[in-house]
């Protein structure tokens, strides 16, 4: 039973990927696979997800948040964040990009998942937990904002040249998808501004030897983020400005969260 069930959460994304890649890739035969396919599977390995997060994060003295648990849970966050979206907006089409690497993610988390001195228990305090907990939404929502701005800069580079066919036609509108964009790194800036005000407040030392690279990092992130939306609102930010920012802010917040728990837990082993 351990082993069906990562496999079938595996065979579920990649199924889900699969069917939305086929939607948004040969919109032809649309009519055939409707998006209700796509959020079945993908809220059926969402649940079967969440049962094997249960099973390898659960302690009896904590949670284990050690890389590869972390990286897991970090994953099936943002596949919620994506099925969650696409009862409301037509977010589905990111599962494409994003649903293949969450199964790789499961697939770590089951071959090299370890056991962890780094439990997040009771006598860590509910500030800690706020913290992390916020940290890692956050993380999710910036990688979904991500992909959405790479898929909103072809769109909008193919829409400039007048090249509108192929799986082009099968996305939402321009703004539409500008809307998703900026709904995902205002709410991703939210948390991880919650996430930055519980570690000040409640942490003992957010500048201690092993934490100072990750608040630097984490803090840096949000700068670039602020900006991007002071941008937008101000001056109009869209297209490759947009992606610029969103990537190189995504790009250092992975930095604060996984670069620094990937070179500690794996590499100095500590």
């Amino acid at each position: 039973m351990k082993q069906i069930i990562p496999i079938l959460t595996i065979v579920l994304y990649l199924a889900a990927a699969a069917v939305a890649a086929i939607r948004l890739f040969r919109p032809e035969i649309c009519a055939r696979l409707s998006r209700s396919i796509v959020i079945q599977l993908g809220f059926s390995a969402l649940l079967l997800h969440a049962l094997l997060l249960y099973q390898t994060i659960v302690a009896e003295d904590g949670l284990n948040l050690a890389f590869f648990q972390a990286l897991s849970l970090g994953g099936w966050m943002i596949a919620l964040v994506i099925m969650l979206s696409s009862l409301t907006k037509p977010a589905e089409n990111l599962a494409v990009f994003l649903f293949p690497p969450i199964a790789l993610a499961v697939a770590a988390c089951c071959l090299f998942a370890t056991d962890s001195t780094r439990l997040l228990n009771a006598s860590s305090g509910w500030p800690l937990g706020v913290h992390v907990i916020t940290s890692l939404l956050a993380w999710s929502l910036f990688a979904t904002a991500s992909v959405q701005a790479i898929l909103l800069w072809v769109q909008d580079k193919h829409l400039h040249n007048r090249q509108p066919g192929g799986f082009i036609k099968a996305l939402p509108p321009l703004q539409t998808m500008e809307s998703l964009l900026f709904e995902l790194i205002i709410a991703g800036m939210i948390l991880l501004t919650i996430s930055l005000a519980s570690g000040f407040l409640y942490l003992h030392d957010m500048f201690a030897q092993h934490l100072v690279h990750k608040t630097i990092l984490s803090s840096a992130a949000w700068i670039l983020f602020a900006i991007l939306i002071w941008g937008r609102y101000r001056y109009g930010w869209r297209g490759q400005i947009a992606l610029r920012w969103t990537l190189i802010g995504f790009f250092v917040l992975g930095l604060a969260y996984f670069g620094s728990k990937a070179v500690v837990e794996l590499i100095i082993q500590r």
